[in-house]
């Protein structure tokens, strides 16, 4: 949560980080602060059903969604890249989930000096318990979007993908 919205909170207003917006800003700074209010708002949900539900952290939880796709396995370096954090996250979540035995690691058949990471039985069937109920979370949430307004979201966030000028990490 953001100073912003904490003391909002604090004063018993709702604030979030759209609140912010001013008739002056560029249209482009409101678009922006408008789609990361929203993801901040279902995140912090998401966080806290995941925390009283199953007793996971959000990135523990992303970090096995990863593996799930990829059942052989996938190199430390490749989870971090893909869940857009530093090797040392990944080695600090991996090294938990191996303790409660949901993830193990295993020598890289294409390179010894390098580890692979996938799930265990028992982190798949944690994980596929948490991800149903994940995704009835997020329907609930989102249930009062009309279908419509979801289709034309999607398309035009996928455009929007596409134009967006920025630097791919190197």
């Amino acid at each position: 949560m953001s100073d912003l919205e904490e003391q909002g909170k604090e004063s018993g207003q709702e604030f979030d980080l759209a609140s912010r917006l001013r008739q002056e800003h560029h249209q482009s700074l409101k678009l922006w602060l408008r789609m990361l209010s929203c993801t901040v708002r279902i995140e912090n949900e998401i966080r806290a059903r995941l925390r009283a539900s199953f007793g996971i952290t959000l990135p523990r939880f992303d970090l096995m969604a990863q593996l799930e796709r990829h059942p052989e396995g996938l190199r430390m370096g490749e989870l971090s890249k893909r869940m857009m954090v530093t090797g040392g996250n990944v080695t600090g979540i991996t090294d938990q989930l191996e303790r409660e035995k949901l993830v193990e690691r295993m020598p890289d058949p294409h390179d010894r000096r390098a580890w692979a990471v996938r799930l265990t039985p028992a982190g798949r069937g944690a994980f596929a318990e948490m991800a149903v109920v994940h995704e009835r979370w997020i329907e609930e949430m989102l249930a009062d979007v009309p279908a419509g307004e979801k289709a034309s979201l999607i398309a035009l966030l996928a455009s929007m993908k596409e134009k967006l000028q920025v630097d791919e990490p190197k």
